[in-house]
């Protein structure tokens, strides 16, 4: 697929959430501040080239875009660019050697996940990060005995906005996918759970990228802090 453009969306439906039996969350952004890890992992590659570091602040609103976003904020190029290609490498080098030094989990997503174990409904983890980052990552959050599936970027042929990850996880929790809620910080996350039929919910808390804000990706739902999220999941069966 192409890169995000806006979806036309359904209409917001309080009603649609109460129809939903399991949760799908995007990690970086959604669940995790990783941003922290990653912008040091793309700083220790400007220092390497005499280079000053870039604010966190400005790399922030691009993390959840991967190294795309993160290369793309730090030397202003993109992935047509001949330096692209060897430049991803360094930067997953550097994030894999320390991948979770400041990253933590969102104030208030254990309360989220927790409620959603009291009541007994699934919940799993769709993230475009590739599988030796996620997979090891997840654990040292203390969310993989707890996640019904984790899909990576690399599980299925295709990442967000395709639909296909998200098909996958929700047969991997034995799912309708319209009996599905996706939550992502991302354009593409709302774009992917739109074309998988699932009710969709845009984190507003988390990076955001810099281009269109949530309030124009035509999500059903949009959540300001972990804080709404919890209360607006909290009627799902």
């Amino acid at each position: 697929m192409s890169d995000p453009t806006p979806l036309p969306q359904r209409e917001s439906d309080d009603a649609s959430i109460r129809l939903c039996q399991a949760v799908l969350f995007d990690l970086d952004g959604t669940l995790a501040d990783t941003a922290p890890d990653l912008a040091a992992a793309v700083n220790r590659m400007r220092h390497e080239r005499g280079l000053e570091m870039v604010p966190l602040d400005r790399l922030r609103p691009l993390a959840s875009a991967g190294a795309r976003g993160l290369i793309g904020g730090a030397f202003g190029i993109g992935p047509d660019h001949h330096d692209y290609a060897s430049l991803r490498e360094e930067f997953l080098a550097n994030y894999e050697a320390d991948l979770c030094i400041e990253t933590t989990l969102f104030p208030g997503i254990d309360t989220v996940l927790d409620e959603l174990d009291a009541r007994g409904v699934r919940w799993g983890i769709v993230t475009n990060k590739v599988t030796r980052l996620t997979e090891p990552l997840v654990a040292l959050l203390g969310l993989e005995e707890r996640a019904g599936c984790v899909v990576s970027g690399d599980t299925t042929p295709h990442s967000k906005p395709h639909p296909a990850p998200l098909l996958h996880a929700a047969k991997a929790l034995n799912m309708e996918p319209e009996r599905v809620v996706y939550v992502g910080d991302d354009l593409r996350d709302v774009q992917a759970g739109f074309a998988a039929g699932m009710v969709t919910v845009a984190a507003a808390y988390g990076y955001c990228g810099d281009d269109l804000p949530p309030s124009h990706w035509h999500a059903q739902h949009v959540v300001e802090s972990t804080a709404e999220l919890r209360l607006l999941l909290r009627d799902i069966a």
